[in-house]
């Protein structure tokens, strides 16, 4: 018995789901490549000292990145308008808030054991380096929302950015304009309002 509708057709993996884990995989395996040459030139109290030094650096980094994301969010908070002490014009958001997300993944890679993830780790902590991948991420970002089709979740969420409702309720009353006449039912008569 066939229902019309065509059987459902297996998606094949796609190019990330395959690439990712085999990218991983050689980081790893090159990140203990490089160690143990640094190890044999250096000796092994050197790679300690290097991934202790690491593991400190990195968490100072996203503690203080945390901090500073924490501040920039209660300085917005407070600009709100209908604060008290809140300036009539919202502002925009300071530049120093920029690329708290790289500096704590900056962070995150020096965190963890390496030399490649702290070599991009270091870079992350450079301001320009920050501040253009940051730049990029929202251009391609605002590209994908752009490219999406209608309807979807990505359409709801530009929606809610675009359409920033306040939150104010207006109280109203629906009127309908039909015509009454020997021909209206009666379902049509005005109803007494709704009370508890």
């Amino acid at each position: 018995m066939t229902t019309g509708t065509p059987p459902p057709t297996a998606r094949g993996r796609s190019r990330a789901r395959t690439l990712v884990p085999l990218a991983v995989a050689a980081w790893a395996v090159l990140e203990i490549w490089l160690l143990i040459l640094v190890a044999d030139a250096a000796g092994g109290l050197t790679v300690v000292i290097l991934l202790a030094a690491g593991i400190v650096l990195g968490a100072a980094v996203i503690k203080s990145a945390g901090r500073r994301a924490f501040r920039n969010l209660t300085e917005t908070l407070q600009r709100m308008p209908g604060r008290p002490g809140a300036e009539g014009s919202s502002q925009a958001a300071p530049e120093s808030g920029r690329g708290n997300g790289f500096l704590m993944l900056g962070g995150l890679l020096i965190m963890i054991p390496g030399l490649l993830s702290d070599v991009a780790g270091l870079l992350l902590l450079v301001p320009p380096v920050r501040t253009a991948l940051s730049r990029y991420a929202e251009r391609s970002l605002d590209r994908r929302m752009r490219k999406a089709a209608p309807g979807g979740f990505s359409d709801a969420f530009q929606q809610a950015r675009i359409h920033r409702p306040d939150g104010k309720v207006v109280q109203g009353e629906v009127i309908r304009d039909e015509p009454s006449g020997p021909d209206a039912g009666p379902n049509d008569e005005p109803r007494p309002p709704l009370t508890r």
